[in-house]
């Protein structure tokens, strides 16, 4: 495997505003390629598919092209790919779309570990119908997610599980499979977040055995698009329709009105990014992209490595958790000072990185409001050595 770091930097143009990005929870920045392939397609003329002449036929190929590029980035089928303007807009189109069938007692299952997305919408549906939501625990120490403890938490009532893939706070990597085959057990549908792993590992639906996952195009460098995937096409059928056509099939039947078409090129041309990320990878594209990502966590697992180990050698820098399995992400307070403090001296040594007061969330979860919040450090492709050693460098200055 090949994971040139210094050639994909090389692919960022942004990278020349001379900051260190650790800023990648929040979303990478823009390869050349992708950036190219949006403004080359608001150049070109597109209409809406349905039409006999060419710009219409260039919007109904794109669209194709975009379901299939997130199959592919997934494994699943491109018949269970639904597209929308972001993640967080999708997951609660979804869990309207599921809930109106909930009644009252029914239950959803959400989790410590998640971000705001991936709980506020399933809150939201179990209140309107008087569902009841109960919540997966977090590990204090380690900030894993104990997967045995939904063999408890899952009941006869259980409608959905909703669990992200990776934690974009702490980094968690949760066993995901465990927990779909205890939702399984009931019938309860399992809706995965990959919002953050995305980026770092290969994602195989059939394999995870969720029936719904979710992405966000943003996380690895893409535009402002998002995707659910249905591991079963059928699925789709069987939920209530939130388009405004009353005759649409498939996915159409969980979008609203018209798509950025020149956003979803850029969709494309994102995932074409992900494939490309180990040049010596071939074959499909979806055996490039499980090659590439492959090749991409194993590189971000040996700088993490070395982040988390400089780190934790530093006396006033309390790393925050310990999971085994994990994406490049990691938070951290410093002895003494708030987070934002923190985050300011970073910045004015010309590191991006974000703050967080602790008060919401997994933080709140566990308890980092009480020693001044905690500052998030997010890894990307175009992360290198000399960028961990500045970080390093800066925080020891904070003594």
């Amino acid at each position: 495997m090949a994971f040139d770091v210094a050639r994909i930097r090389g692919l960022f143009p942004a990278l020349g505003d001379g900051w260190i990005h650790f800023d990648g929870p929040a979303g990478m920045l823009v390869p050349e390629q992708v950036a190219s392939a949006v403004s080359t397609a608001m150049r070109a003329p597109v209409s809406v598919p349905g039409g006999a002449f060419p710009a219409s036929q260039r919007a109904e190929s794109i669209v194709t092209a975009a379901r299939r590029a997130v199959a592919d980035l997934v494994g699943t089928n491109p018949a269970g790919v639904v597209l929308g303007p972001s993640a967080a807009v999708l997951l609660r189109r979804l869990a309207d779309a599921m809930s109106e069938r909930w009644t009252l007692g029914d239950e959803v299952i959400v989790s410590r570990l998640d971000e705001h997305a991936n709980l506020a919408p399933w809150q939201r549906a179990a209140k309107r119908v008087g569902a009841i939501v109960r919540w997966s625990e977090i590990d204090i120490e380690t900030c894993e997610l104990p997967a045995w403890q939904y063999e408890n938490l899952v009941t006869a009532h259980t409608k959905a599980v909703a669990i992200t893939a990776a934690s974009g706070s702490v980094g968690t990597r949760p066993d995901v499979p465990t927990v779909v085959e205890f939702a399984k057990r009931v019938g309860a549908t399992v809706v995965v977040d990959a919002t953050y792993a995305a980026p770092f590992l290969p994602l195989d639906l059939p394999e995870l055995g969720a029936d719904v996952i979710v992405v966000s195009a943003q996380s690895w460098g893409g535009p402002a698009v998002g995707a659910l995937a249905f591991r079963d096409p059928e699925m789709i059928e069987r939920l209530p329709s939130a388009s405004l056509d009353p005759d649409v099939r498939g996915p159409a039947r969980l979008e609203l009105g018209p798509h950025a078409y020149p956003l979803l090129a850029g969709l494309i041309a994102s995932i074409d990014y992900l494939a490309g990320l180990d040049d010596a990878a071939t074959g499909s594209r979806r055996e490039r992209l499980v090659t590439s990502l492959g090749s991409a966590k194993s590189y971000h697992a040996g700088l993490l490595a070395q982040l988390t180990s400089e780190l934790r050698a530093l006396p006033h820098v309390m790393v925050i958790g310990d999971a085994m399995r994990r994406i490049p992400a990691l938070a951290f307070a410093v002895a003494g000072k708030k987070a934002p403090e923190v985050a300011d001296h970073l910045a004015a040594q010309g590191l991006c990185a974000f703050a967080d007061d602790g008060t919401s969330g997994v933080f709140a979860a566990l308890g980092v409001g009480e020693v001044g919040g905690a500052v998030r450090i997010g890894l990307a492709h175009y992360s290198n050595v000399f960028e961990v050693n500045q970080l390093v460098r800066v925080l020891e200055e904070l003594r």
